[in-house]
């Protein structure tokens, strides 16, 4: 039999034949891409990879670049089911005047009302939040609904683990949803303890060998909690030690919020569809529609089965709201041509756009992307700012006196196009001034890049920026 192997591996045909097919895939391949009609850049940055390293880029196209756009994530009727089980408010108060287009569209594209009436909190320390959630988690006496992108085996994902158990063996329903390839170096056992003591638990788009390929490209990057429908938790902490001691960094950067009032029904209608997508269940659990506070919000959310790159329609909506500043804080900055040339309109318009990213991230790779985009941003009068202390993952937009959004939504292609992701707009001049203090806070602790000085980085650099942002779409 091996003699027979060899045998054939000695003909040429054979070595033709393998060099056709392989060919033949590469065209198949670009054909597909081409009759898809998709973003031309993103196109183009596909064909690109393909024609320039071939098998990395046949291999790279088969996990990350087939298109699941327009698919339902549930049906109708199981939409429907979900709206009149949770009960979600039918407010008949608008939005502000100058931002009703905004929350008109929101309102289209993911039928997400204005819901006013709401109290938030805002964390910019990852002590201060996970001191606050479990506080509420311990205080849990019906249902516990928690998801994350990643939930760490470590010493704050014990702590959270042990009170979900705690509060499961005292009865409270536990469900917690987490992204398996964000928490893919997780033990099995660690969830497998949740389970044993009555969590449900579910890892969004399981990865396993064969259908590998068909879901690792999809992730679940929302961080949503809801604690028996009166209080929520949603922004850009995940469940990891990091977020309390930096990791590798001496600073883990990052915004969160606690919301109580009729927006944590929203919150619950978003962890529901995921609930139901992974495990079929409608979930039957009441949410608080009693006003807590006098802020207006609207939670967005968005996704790869979506319709419309929707969290990118609302950022560019708001942006085109803005008369006196725009200030925006994202760990990667690999922004659509549209939203980049937006920015671009404001800051060339007067208003006064800043972007603040880490000066040392977590991904060389996204570092170097990011930083292609600066020199462009310089020339229309845009201020960069380098986060010195440490990671800088905060995800939070800022427009002038009274509208404001947080989330897990990076400032970049893959959280528009490929992650499922939530945020919240915020209608309030109060968290406004909040978030504003705490940007310029942060602002006073990084380094502001120039024009002149940032035409002196090495050749080396500009060159590595250059290559890399070809790859910016797909990344």
């Amino acid at each position: 039999m091996m003699e027979a192997i060899l045998e054939i591996l000695r003909e040429p045909w054979f070595y033709t034949t393998l060099s056709l097919t392989y060919v033949l895939s590469i065209i198949t391949v670009i054909l597909v891409i081409l009759g898809e009609n998709r973003n031309p850049v993103k196109s183009l940055a596909w064909v690109t990879v393909l024609i320039l390293f071939p098998a990395v880029g046949l291999v790279l196209y088969i996990f990350f670049g087939r298109n699941i756009k327009n698919k339902r994530m549930i049906s109708r009727r199981t939409k429907r089911r979900l709206l009149k089980k949770i009960k979600r408010p039918r407010n008949s108060t608008p939005a502000p005047a100058e931002y009703r287009p905004l929350a008109r569209l929101v309102q289209t594209i993911l039928g997400s009302p204005y819901l006013p009436g709401n109290e938030v909190e805002i964390f910019s320390t990852g002590a201060k939040k996970f001191e606050s959630l479990a506080a509420d988690l311990r205080r849990a006496s019906k249902f516990i609904n928690l998801q994350y992108y990643i939930f760490q085996d470590d010493e704050l994902g014990r702590e959270i683990a042990d009170i979900l158990m705690e509060r499961a063996r005292a009865g409270v329903k536990v469900r917690v949803i987490y992204d398996h390839v964000g928490s893919f170096r997780v033990s099995s056992d660690f969830f497998k303890r949740m389970k044993e003591a009555g969590i449900e638990a579910y890892p969004f788009f399981k990865v396993t060998f064969l259908p590998f390929a068909s879901k690792v490209n999809w992730r679940n990057h929302r961080k949503i909690v809801i604690i028996d429908g009166q209080i929520g938790y949603i922004g850009g902490m995940n469940v990891a030690n990091r977020y309390l001691d930096g990791g590798k960094f001496p600073l883990w950067r990052d915004c969160h919020l606690r919301i109580e009032g009729p927006a944590v029904s929203a919150l619950q209608y978003s962890f529901a569809r995921d609930w139901n997508f992974m495990s079929n269940e409608v979930l039957d659990q009441e949410c608080s529609l009693e006003p807590k506070g006098k802020i207006g919000l609207q939670v967005i959310t968005g996704g790869p089965m979506s319709q419309w790159n929707s969290i990118a329609h609302v950022f560019m909506r708001a942006i085109l709201e803005a008369k006196k500043r725009i200030y925006l804080q994202t760990p990667y900055f690999l922004p659509p041509e549209s939203l980049l040339k937006a920015l671009q309109n404001a800051s060339l318009s007067g208003i006064d756009v800043r972007i603040m990213m880490p000066s040392k991230s977590d991904s060389w790779m996204l570092s170097f992307s990011s930083r292609s985009y600066i020199a462009e941003c310089l020339r229309a009068g845009i201020k960069i700012y380098l986060f010195e202390p440490g990671m800088l993952h905060s995800k939070v937009l800022i427009i002038d006196d009274d509208l404001a959004s947080v989330g897990s939504t990076n400032f970049d292609f893959r959280s528009f196009e490929h992650n499922f992701e939530a945020n919240v707009i915020i209608y309030s001049q109060e968290a406004n001034a909040r978030l504003r203090e705490v940007f310029l806070a942060d602002q006073s602790a990084s380094e502001r890049i120039y024009p002149d000085a940032w035409k002196q980085r090495p050749r080396f650099q500009r060159a590595l920026e250059s290559i890399v942002r070809l790859l910016a779409p797909i990344l």
